[in-house]
């Protein structure tokens, strides 16, 4: 008896961890959905710093320091949606992303750089280092669009 209780709790546990393993794979137009929507969580902190540094909105320190972290954080969650069995939904994703993993990769890590300096700075910084970081991040986000997004 106490056997196939053994023998039961197991099939029950590893039956259990198979249909969580199911339920973790996300449909591919779901993983595009999760990745478009970080994205314009991405554009809606970056928007006020841009404008903080291009001079167009007034600089506040405590806007940058809190919208760089946010960014901090979006800016980890969009590059597991590119998953290969993305590529044929549609998106603004250009083939490059899948047939040239490595740059992509190389986009994807200059990006995390430009925002942890920003990060970084943004606590304490002088305004011009700010505003400096704030145009790295700028230019690591149009690195990414220019060579693996769609024009509209």
């Amino acid at each position: 008896m106490r056997g196939k209780l053994v023998l039961g709790s197991l099939v029950l546990v590893l039956g259990s961890g198979y249909g969580v393993a199911v339920f973790a794979q996300a449909k591919p137009d779901v993983l595009v959905k999760q990745r478009q929507a970080a994205m314009v969580l991405q554009g809606k902190y970056f928007g006020p710093l841009a404008g903080m540094a291009s001079g167009k909105v007034p600089y506040n320190a405590e806007t940058v320091a809190r919208n760089a972290g946010y960014l901090d954080a979006l800016n980890r969650m969009p590059w597991d949606g590119f998953n290969e069995n993305t590529k044929d939904e549609k998106s603004r994703a250009l083939p490059a992303v899948f047939t040239d993993g490595a740059k992509f990769k190389e986009a994807i890590n200059q990006s995390a750089t430009a925002v942890a300096q920003l990060v970084k700075v943004s606590k304490g910084g002088d305004e011009a280092t700010v505003k400096a970081a704030i145009n790295d991040v700028n230019k690591s986000c149009g690195g990414c669009h220019d060579n693996f997004r769609a024009k509209q």
